[in-house]
């Protein structure tokens, strides 16, 4: 593959948690894909890609809920661990697929090409993506902190030193958002995301979804990713400032060690303030939904179509199990 399909496809990696709707078991939301839309309710997901061809090409599977699989998963801090392990694992398959799909490949075909992502490419993928991750995000920014440090004894202050860190963290991850949609093919996999916005507003407002009935709502949505990613940073923030650690190897290794931690109170965080809803709800959204600006974008009916794919597909396989067409 082209060393810019491999940075495109690790760039989409990065942005994947960012672009997954719908972190609770029982909601239906969705992903944005490279050419395409993952769209998941309780026991089923589907991804629609647009081809080169123009032709929308789909996958479908049954899915059970993790709390189905192990009851243990059922209890707070852990369900999020499932939860999200899950979306994870379907968003990986769903970005495999579509990045098949959208070179113009027939995933399971067997016909491979010189810039086909085959298992070990996304392996490669993968791994680089995850030292991406743990150096841009973790290794980063505790070393600029510590730099901090040693030129203003005040931040040896152990809540002034967290407090640097945190704020470091959430500008490079704003940077990235910054550099990344400047980039034409990553402007359209946020254009696909609005449109899958569009489409699980449209759900859930009742109405026929139909690209015509899609295209009147707004592509900004309270259960976006990108919400939950600025939850995570302002929980890590907190957490971080409760480990005694002082040396840097120590500090880096316990940020590393507590991701699930910090991953699954932030769920639990998410799931309380949605469903108690009010004020609490609208301030914990309110700098995700302004963040959506950038990591959406307007998408075109052809984009919209693919969505509205995507959830028909998911919605028969629901209904053909006896699962809930409905909201929880």
């Amino acid at each position: 593959m082209k060393l810019k399909n491999f940075f495109r496809l690790a760039i989409v990696t990065q942005l994947l948690p960012a672009m997954e709707s719908g972190q609770e078991e029982l909601l239906v939301g969705g992903q944005a894909v490279m050419e395409g839309v993952m769209m998941r309710a309780p026991h089923s997901f589907s991804v629609a890609v647009r081809q080169p061809n123009g032709a929308i090409t789909t996958f479908t599977e049954p899915v059970k809920r993790p709390s189905e699989r192990y009851p243990i998963l059922r209890f707070p801090v852990l369900r999020g661990l499932g939860t999200l392990g899950q979306a994870l694992w379907l968003g990986i398959r769903a970005l495999r697929f579509s990045a098949e799909s959208a070179l113009g490949i027939e995933p399971g075909s067997g016909t491979k090409k010189a810039t086909s992502p085959g298992g070990w490419f996304m392996a490669v993928n993968l791994v680089f993506s995850l030292t991406f991750f743990i150096a841009f995000y973790k290794f980063l920014p505790l070393f600029l902190a510590t730099g901090i440090e040693q030129h203003f004894p005040a931040f040896h202050n152990h809540f002034l030193f967290n407090m640097a860190d945190g704020v470091i963290r959430l500008a490079l991850f704003l940077v990235f958002l910054a550099a990344v949609s400047r980039w034409k093919e990553i402007r359209r996999v946020f254009e696909y995301h609005g449109a899958e916005h569009q489409t699980v507003y449209n759900f859930e407002s009742g109405k026929p979804v139909t690209v015509e009935n899609a295209r009147e709502f707004s592509r900004l949505h309270p259960r976006c990713g990108t919400s939950f990613l600025l939850v995570v940073m302002f929980v890590s923030l907190l957490l971080f400032m409760l480990i005694p650690y002082q040396g840097f190897v120590g500090r880096l290794l316990s940020r590393i060690v507590l991701l699930p931690i910090v991953a699954g109170v932030s769920y639990e965080v998410i799931r309380y303030s949605a469903r108690r809803g009010g004020m609490l709800w609208a301030q914990l959204v309110k700098p995700g939904l302004a963040l959506q600006r950038v990591t959406t974008a307007p998408p075109s009916d052809d984009q919209l179509e693919t969505a509205v794919r995507a959830l028909d597909e998911a919605m028969r396989l629901e209904k053909a199990q006896g699962g809930q067409l409905v909201l929880a």
